[in-house]
């Protein structure tokens, strides 16, 4: 599994279509998980307040960490909708960078 530190592969969102993602939720603590919620949460109100955009840190089916950066328009417990239209499952995000 690579680490954030090892810069993953910058994706374009329109892209998202073309990948698979985990069927499991990639964090494991409940503590965790409520976190990523939370960081979900704040990426919405800043891409709809502000139209500011995060670097979204995901795993995908084959376990490779790949980052997007983008503007998240919604977010509820399963997916964040991204500006695009595109949706992204909430339980492959393994975390945010805000800026």
């Amino acid at each position: 599994m690579q680490t954030l530190e090892q810069s993953p592969e910058l994706v374009a969102k329109e892209n998202l279509g073309t990948l698979r993602f985990p069927a499991h939720d990639v964090l494991s603590l409940p503590a965790q998980r409520q976190w990523r919620r939370y960081e979900a949460e704040r990426a919405t109100t800043l891409g709809n307040g502000y139209h500011s955009k995060v670097d979204i840190y995901f795993q995908t089916a084959t376990g490779e960490t790949k980052r997007l950066y983008t503007t998240v328009w919604a977010c509820d417990s399963e997916y964040l909708t991204l500006k695009s239209g595109a949706a992204l499952p909430l339980r492959s995000v393994v975390g945010f960078d805000f800026y």
